[in-house]
């Protein structure tokens, strides 16, 4: 697998979510890999961005994405 950047690892992220969460682990994944390239320990979200942008909605993500080793805060209005 070719190395994403954040923001690449992100936008196909976001474009899983749209497509009823295809291929979503990989792309956790390489969020996982490309944070990990960086240094970072966590990343943001765009609420907007998401299917299920309500609360339940957003607090099931980040409990998934931190099952996975990932942590997601969301980006604020």
């Amino acid at each position: 697998m070719n190395e994403l950047s954040v923001a690449d690892a992100k936008n196909r992220i976001y474009e899983s979510l749209q497509a009823d969460n295809t291929d979503i682990d990989l792309h956790i994944a390489a969020l996982k890999a490309a944070l990990k390239r960086e240094g970072a320990k966590e990343t943001d979200l765009d609420p907007s961005r998401l299917v299920q942008n309500n609360r339940s909605g957003r607090k099931l993500l980040q409990a998934y994405f931190r099952q996975r080793g990932v942590m997601v805060k969301f980006m604020s209005s």
